[in-house]
C-alpha cells in the first residue's frame, strides 16, 4: 500500500505544460495582431447630442477647420503643407500637450481624420472637441 502511495505522489508532480503552451502562444498572437492595430488609431471622445458647453479658455490653442477645408491656428489661416511644422514649433502647445478642434460638420470625415493625424505626429496628446450649442430644431 505505501507504494501505491508513493507512485500517485511521483504521477501528480509530471503536469502536461503542452495545453498550456498552447494557450499562452495563441494569446500572443493575438496580442501581436491586435497591438498595432490599437497603437495606429486616434482617440476621440465624441461629444454627446446635447452636452453641456464648455468654456475654452483664451489661452488655449483651437485649431479651427472651415467647411471650405481651411485650417485656423486661433485666428491665424495656415496653409495645409506647413500644419505639422507651425504645431511643432508653438511653443504653448508643445509645452501643454493639448489642442482643442473646431470642425465643421460638413466637412468629409476623412480630411477631419487626417487633420488629427497630422497633429498626433506633431506630439500632441491630448485632443478636446469644440462643439456649437444644440439648438431645438437643427437636427
Amino acid at each position: 500500500m505505501g507504494m501505491s502511495s508513493g507512485g500517485t505522489g511521483r504521477a501528480m508532480s509530471e503536469i502536461n505544460v503542452t495545453p498550456l503552451v498552447d494557450v499562452m502562444l495563441v494569446l500572443l498572437i493575438i496580442f501581436m495582431v491586435t497591438a498595432p492595430l490599437i497603437q495606429q488609431g486616434v482617440k476621440v471622445d465624441l461629444p454627446e447630442v446635447k452636452a453641456p458647453t464648455m468654456d475654452v479658455k483664451d489661452d488655449r490653442v483651437v485649431l479651427t477647420l472651415t467647411k471650405e477645408q481651411r485650417i485656423y491656428i486661433g485666428k491665424t489661416e495656415i496653409p495645409y503643407r506647413q500644419l505639422k511644422d507651425k504645431l511643432t514649433g508653438n511653443l504653448k502647445l508643445q509645452k501643454d500637450k493639448e489642442i482643442f478642434l473646431h470642425a465643421d460638420r460638413a466637412l468629409p470625415y476623412g480630411f477631419v481624420v487626417d487633420i488629427m493625424a497630422i497633429v498626433k505626429e506633431a506630439g500632441v496628446e491630448q485632443m478636446g472637441m469644440v462643439t456649437d450649442p444644440l439648438t431645438e430644431g437643427s437636427r
